[in-house]
């Protein structure tokens, strides 16, 4: 099942909601560090789990590095306060501040823990981690961002997420490294207004949904799965319609946010960091054809015994998606230009 009812996981999905609405909506920047801390401890019971291995390296390795993260931001706070008073060190605290929420959102070059987490969580947990655990940092980052720092990290991000995606096998790791290849895009979307970031990250969020659900759905982890298993052509071909959203390919809904974040490039005269997002989500695309199409054209060997029986409502579900990503791109323009 997609989304466990335990009366226990329950009580650590409310906190790690209002835990994140703490964080967003504090007047200070303590408020928002205790925010963040209940949201880590919220995290960890979520993903660790006694009788799987990988869960609990998983859930050790996010509290590390997340306590790393939040000592930095502490650390900064404080700073602050005391220094504040004689001197003025913005560059400096501006650089330290967005460093630790980066971190925290596992974004380049601070991205170490998240490929390895990932590989030990479930795919409700890993669209937890990949969408509503960017929200606070994010939120954190536009308070006090660097433009500078964050236009050199965002372009890191794209051209990382993009090699670090090209040799891997497991699903959940490409997922990752997309992952941070679209944060790039978000931070960008971020210094231009928090709009464009709001719609940006609802898009995001609303296609990593859609993926971790067919792939839970499918019990599928990794890239020989998508052949192996018996799926029908109608699945193979929405999980295609997905994955072209995801990489921004222009008739889908995935492209109009990076459509206006190309447009701001231009404005601006960014030619060469627009070239390098332009080239890498390119890349990106073929790392996700690469996928779908090995496994809708290979003449695999099937196991027929393997049998999945999709229920009605499971269908439609995914074909209502599919028709907001084709049909979503000409009706957000009414809304929006």
């Amino acid at each position: 099942m997609f989304f466990n009812f335990n009366s226990n996981k329950m009580f650590f999905y409310f906190t790690l909601f209002f835990s994140t609405l703490i964080s967003i909506s504090s007047n200070s920047w303590l408020g928002c560090w205790i925010g963040l801390e209940i949201n880590l401890l919220s995290f960890i019971p979520l993903i660790s789990n006694s009788n799987n291995l990988l869960s609990s390296e998983a859930a050790l390795k996010y509290f590390l590095t997340q306590s790393i993260a939040s000592i930095n931001f502490l650390f900064t706070i404080i700073l602050k306060l005391i220094l504040m008073k004689n001197f003025e060190m913005n560059l400096i605290f501006s650089i330290l501040i967005n460093s630790s929420m980066l971190m925290k959102m596992g974004s380049a070059p601070f991205h170490f823990w998240f490929p390895n987490i990932i590989e030990g969580l479930s795919w409700f947990n890993c669209f937890i981690l990949m969408s509503w655990q960017k929200i606070s940092p994010m939120i954190l980052l536009s308070y006090y961002i660097n433009n500078n720092f964050i236009m050199m990290i965002s372009t890191f991000n794209v051209i990382i997420g993009t090699l670090g995606g090209l040799n891997q096998t497991s699903l959940r790791k490409i997922l990752t490294f997309s992952s941070i290849n679209n944060l790039g895009w978000m931070l960008m979307s971020l210094m231009i207004s928090n709009n464009l970031w709001l719609m940006y990250f609802l898009f995001y969020s609303f296609f990593i949904s859609i993926v971790c659900y067919m792939f839970n759905m499918f019990n599928m982890f990794f890239i020989n799965q998508l052949f192996i298993i018996n799926m029908n052509f109608s699945m193979k071909f929405s999980l295609l319609l997905i994955f072209f959203s995801l990489s921004g390919l222009p008739p889908f809904l995935g492209f109009f946010p990076k459509w206006i974040i190309i447009n701001f490039f231009m404005n601006n005269n960014l030619m060469l960091i627009c070239f390098i997002f332009i080239l890498m989500s390119l890349v990106m695309m073929f790392i996700y054809i690469r996928i779908i199409y090995s496994s809708i054209m290979f003449n695999y060997l099937k196991m027929k015994w393997f049998k999945f029986y999709i229920k009605n409502n499971q269908l439609l579900t995914i074909n209502f998606f599919n028709m907001i990503s084709i049909l979503g791109m000409i009706l957000s323009t009414f809304f929006f230009m």
